[in-house]
């Protein structure tokens, strides 16, 4: 495995490899390496003749009150990692490279980046989009890997791809979960132990959404309700939303009539901030 800093060399490297006809696959992190991440390298080993991760804490996702500073980082250990899953490039850039000191150009998708996170953290996926834009123009992937568990993440990505015509294909993998149901995230690590007991009630919720739809349940209020009750009664101070969605354009509905619905929730436990979803089907 080699490591690469500098984003020349890794455009060179790129380069190399298409040369030589071997199939790229890209899975961008923000490094701190979980069980869900190296699920993500393996599916890109199982289509790919050489796999890069890039490991960058992208400070332009960040609003001005998060978690930037303290986002977890550890890089000796996840090295160690790409190495254990014979990743073949861990590409680690410098903030000074991806952004240079007079750097003012952005991708902003205009309609689904403005709802959910995108209402609570408004420059969020303006900071994702571009920051996505430069790690496949820098490391020109045939596949780029991404995790179901940032749904609205996925589609605004995919939706990127597509408008600007990026040479590109986008494989969303599934969700990886803990043994008892919480979704892997590096930002597990901040809960406290009775925050991380608690938070199991949101895959419990997203469990009973989909009783629910399959036995008939279609007001989306009535569901959001009792998802609501049942976080709240887990100590939860805020839950920012619990959410139905039309997953072909990403817009919230009211009414469940499509044949699939992604359900989609933020929640506070303290000041750990978790997201989750489920795609059900209704039938």
């Amino acid at each position: 495995m080699r490591v690469v800093k500098s984003v020349v060399e890794m455009q060179h490297e790129a380069d190399r490899l298409r040369v030589e006809g071997k199939h790229i696959g890209l899975v961008p992190t923000m490094g701190y390496l979980h069980n869900g991440h190296l699920q993500l390298i393996e599916q890109a080993k199982r289509m790919c003749d050489a796999v890069i991760v890039s490991m960058f804490v992208n400070p332009t996702q960040f609003g001005p009150k998060e978690d930037f500073e303290r986002y977890p980082r550890d890089f000796e250990r996840d090295k160690s990692l790409a190495l254990r899953s014979e990743v073949d490039f861990l590409f680690n850039p410098e903030t000074k490279d991806m952004y240079v000191p007079d750097y003012g150009t952005y991708v902003e998708e205009q309609e689904a980046s403005h709802i959910l996170e995108g209402k609570i953290r408004p420059t969020h996926f303006r900071g994702v989009a571009t920051v996505v834009a430069k790690l496949l123009n820098i490391c020109k992937p045939h596949i780029a890997v991404f995790g179901q568990k940032d749904a609205q993440q996925v589609f605004i990505i995919k939706k990127m791809v597509r408008d600007l015509n990026f040479d590109v294909s986008v494989f969303v993998a599934p969700i990886v979960r803990e043994a008892d149901g919480l979704a892997m995230s590096s930002r597990n690590v901040y809960l406290s132990p009775e925050e991380r007991a608690n938070a199991t009630v949101l895959h419990e919720s997203l469990k009973y959404a989909e009783k629910k739809i399959k036995d008939g349940e279609r007001n989306v209020k009535n569901l959001q309700s009792q998802m609501q009750q049942m976080i709240r009664s887990k100590g939860a101070p805020s839950v920012d939303y619990v959410a139905v969605i039309d997953p072909e354009m990403f817009r919230e509905t009211d009414t469940i009539t499509k044949p699939t619905v992604l359900v989609a929730l933020a929640v506070r436990f303290g000041s750990t901030r978790l997201i989750d979803n489920a795609l059900i089907s209704t039938e």
